[in-house]
């Protein structure tokens, strides 16, 4: 499904990224674990085409996109929800749904399989984005990212500031996700449990590298802990 191989991406002067090399097979999920500052956001990007990349390769789908723009990679099949979430906080749930149907040229409609992943979505249709809790708000950039009905979901630190209970509402939706609508997923995350909940191979990241993987079922919390705790 994809494939990076000796990739090497920039921000300004910076080589944050030298020679990364890493896979996600095709219906897997993985996740991409490490400390702030190791360039786990700048490999989502570097998928996504919005940083620098001066060599290596990014197949997917066996198709070579490194040189694609961003709403080309959007277009052969691939969802990104960003760190932060950024979903449009005044216009309502239904017309920040609707914006993610623009990657097919704003044809189709909303699935029903959204409503039945999120129902919470449905409940707040004309609600305003702004107001939902951070929760929900990451519930509806999935689900933004999803109308399109991606190959591929990318998904960057969906845990960051939301409360427990919610993180587990997300794990089991992100799991359905992968089971129920057979779409491949890459996870940026730092919450080690949530990691090891939700995917089936793992890499851990330091100063632009991969030092540790495998299958997250034979995975040693305490071998990734220490890898991540190095600076």
């Amino acid at each position: 499904m994809l494939e990076i191989k000796n990739l090497s991406s920039w921000y300004g002067e910076s080589n944050i990224i030298p020679d990364l090399s890493l896979s996600v097979p095709n219906g897997k999920v993985a996740c991409l674990i490490g400390r702030n500052g190791v360039g786990k956001s700048t490999t989502l990007k570097s998928i996504m085409g919005m940083v620098k990349t001066t060599g290596g390769s990014i197949l997917f789908d066996d198709k070579e996109i490194i040189n694609k723009k961003t709403y080309e990679r959007a277009e052969l099949g691939i969802g990104y929800v960003p760190q932060g979430r950024e979903i449009f906080p005044q216009l309502t749930v239904e017309e920040n749904l609707e914006l993610g149907l623009e990657v097919k040229g704003g044809k189709g409609k909303i699935g029903e399989e959204i409503f039945e992943l999120f129902p919470i979505i449905k409940d707040f249709l004309k609600r305003k984005g702004g107001n939902l809790s951070g929760g929900q708000q990451q519930q509806l950039a999935i689900a933004r990212a999803l109308v399109s009905h991606p190959k591929l979901l990318i998904l960057d630190e969906p845990t960051e500031g939301i409360q427990p209970s919610i993180i587990e509402d997300i794990a089991t939706s992100i799991q359905r996700v992968n089971r129920e609508l057979g779409i491949t997923i890459l996870i940026v995350e730092q919450y080690l449990d949530f990691v090891l909940d939700v995917s089936d191979i793992y890499y851990v990241m330091d100063k632009g590298s991969i030092t540790l993987s495998g299958l997250t079922k034979e995975a040693n919390s305490a071998l990734i802990q220490s890898k991540m705790s190095i600076g």
